[in-house]
C-alpha cells in the first residue's frame, strides 16, 4: 500500500487491495506496509486523492466509468457538506466538466447535481444544446475569451452566442466594461432574469492569471478598474446583475491551506468588504447588486475547495475531483 507522504491526513476505506493511491498534486509517493485497512482512499484537507479516476484512459459511457464518476461525485459532496457545516449560508457546488462528454453531465444531474461549469464557451454552448431537456440545470461560464489580433469580431460573436443559452446562470470571469456592454446588448429580450456577473480578481499577483487588481482600502478602490466595472454594470447594464467576485488562488497557497488560512482567499474577502462598504454608501445602488446586500464569493477548486468553504466561500468549482483528469484538445 502506498500514499502521498506530503499530505499526512487520510481517511475512508475504499476499493481493492491492489489499487495504487496517488495525490493529484503531489508526486512524492512512499511505501506504507502497516496500513490498518486493506484499501484506503486518502483524503487530506484541501487535497482530493483519487486512484482509478486519475488513471482512467477512456471517457466512454461504460458502466465502470459511470460508477467511478458517481462515486467521485458522492465523495466530493460528503466533503463539501462537512466543510460547509460552520457556514451561515448555503454554498453552491459547481461541477466543472471541461473537456468531458455530455453524458457525464447528464449522469451527475440524474444524481441531483444542478450547477455545472465550463471553461470553454464553445463546449458550454454545445453541451447546453445536447442537454436542453434538463430543465433545472444551471450553467456557469468560468473561462476567459482571450482577445487575439484580428479575431475580435469572431470573439464578439461567440460572446453573443453564449448569452443565447437560456439556462446560463452566471459568468464568473468578467474583467472589462467593454465585455460587460457586449453581454448586456446581446441578452435575448425573452430572458426572464438578468445574467449574473462575477468579476474575476487576481489575488495572487501571478502574471499568467487573468483578473483585475484586488483592493485593500476604499481610497485605493475609488479609481480602481474593479470598482469602476462594478459601478458600470449597476448603472449601465440593466440586463446584467453584479453578483460577486471570483478568484483562482496560487498553487502555493492551495498546498498550504491545510496548515493556515489561504491568503489569496483572505485577499478576496478583504476586497469584497471594501466594495460592499462603497456600494452601500450609494443609496441609488440599493437592491441592484449582490444577493440580499452581500457580494458572493467564488473561491476554491478541486485542491482547495474545503479551504474555500472554511473561508466563507459561496461557490466552489470542482472539476478533476469529480470528472477525472482533464483531456487536452
Amino acid at each position: 500500500m502506498r500514499h502521498c507522504s506530503t499530505c499526512p491526513a487520510w481517511a475512508r476505506c475504499g476499493i481493492t487491495p491492489d489499487d495504487y493511491v496517488s495525490c493529484l498534486l503531489h508526486r512524492d509517493v512512499t511505501s506504507e506496509s502497516d496500513m490498518p485497512h486493506p484499501r484506503v482512499i486518502f483524503r487530506a484537507p484541501s487535497i482530493l486523492y483519487k486512484s482509478r479516476m486519475a488513471s482512467t484512459t477512456s471517457d466512454k459511457a461504460t458502466p465502470q466509468r459511470q460508477a467511478e464518476l458517481l462515486q467521485n461525485l458522492a465523495e466530493t459532496k460528503i466533503c463539501f457538506t462537512e466543510a460547509s457545516k460552520s457556514l451561515s449560508h448555503a454554498p453552491t457546488l459547481v461541477a466543472v466538466s471541461k473537456t468531458k462528454p455530455a453524458w457525464m453531465t447528464r449522469a451527475c444531474y440524474e444524481e441531483g447535481q444542478r450547477d455545472f461549469g465550463e471553461n470553454s464557451d464553445i463546449d458550454l454552448v454545445n453541451k447546453a444544446k445536447k442537454l436542453a431537456d434538463l430543465d433545472s440545470l444551471r450553467w456557469h461560464f468560468i473561462g476567459v475569451m482571450k482577445k487575439t489580433e484580428g479575431d475580435d469580431l469572431r470573439r464578439q460573436a461567440r460572446m453573443r452566442e453564449l448569452t443565447t443559452v437560456s439556462n446560463l446562470h452566471a459568468i464568473q470571469s468578467l474583467t472589462s466594461t467593454e465585455d460587460a456592454d457586449i453581454y448586456n446588448n446581446a441578452i435575448p429580450a425573452d430572458r426572464k432574469a438578468p445574467l449574473n456577473m462575477l468579476l474575476q480578481v487576481n489575488t495572487s499577483g501571478e502574471v499568467q492569471k487573468s483578473g483585475l487588481q484586488y483592493v485593500d482600502t476604499e481610497t485605493e478602490a475609488a479609481d480602481s478598474p474593479l470598482f469602476k466595472l462594478a459601478c458600470h454594470i449597476i448603472e449601465h447594464c440593466p440586463k446584467l446583475h453584479f453578483q460577486g467576485l471570483m478568484t483562482i488562488g496560487s498553487q502555493t497557497e492551495s498546498l498550504a491551506s491545510s496548515e493556515r488560512p489561504n491568503q489569496d482567499f483572505e485577499t478576496l474577502k478583504k476586497t469584497r468588504d471594501v466594495l460592499e462598504g462603497m456600494l452601500r454608501s450609494n443609496p441609488t445602488f440599493d437592491g441592484r447588486w449582490g444577493d440580499n446586500g452581500k457580494l458572493l464569493l467564488s473561491m476554491g477548486m478541486t485542491a482547495d475547495f474545503e479551504a474555500g468553504l472554511r473561508a466563507g466561500s459561496h461557490i466552489v468549482r470542482v472539476g478533476t475531483g469529480i470528472f477525472g483528469a482533464r483531456r487536452m484538445k
